[in-house]
């Protein structure tokens, strides 16, 4: 399939790597200590400005370009009559998906970059 090999995915994966060893990393010091270093709290803070588009991205253009893929496979959909009197398209919840995840992705980071200032400010007091 083309979306596997597309560079993307390496953009993806590496984005949400980093992103998550640090967060981690930040998390196992600060339960296990009490605190972490503010080199590691800046880091947890701030890496996401950079990551976080980078990942929401990738995301957002590997369904893009698994749409014709999605519509012209059935798989995952379920068609009517069926017993449950059910139906499901794939494709269309993809793009759903897409439609909640791109206004979705900016408030979040609206809200990532003020728990950053809440967090930086904080630790800047102690």
């Amino acid at each position: 399939m083309k979306t596997r090999t597309h560079v993307l995915v390496t953009s993806l994966l590496i984005s949400w790597s980093i992103t998550e060893i640090i967060r981690y990393a930040f998390f196992c010091l600060k339960e296990a200590f009490g605190s972490s270093p503010s080199w590691l709290l800046w880091l947890r803070y701030s890496t996401f400005i950079v990551l976080y588009p980078t990942g929401i991205s990738s995301e957002v253009g590997l369904i893009y370009i698994a749409l014709p893929f999605i519509k012209a496979s059935v798989k995952y959909c379920i068609r009517m009559p069926n017993k449950w009197n059910f139906s499901f398209d794939y494709f269309c919840a993809a793009i759903v998906v897409l439609g909640i995840y791109v206004p979705g992705s900016i408030h979040l980071y609206s809200y990532m970059l003020a728990q950053r200032k809440k967090a930086l400010s904080k630790s800047k007091k102690e």
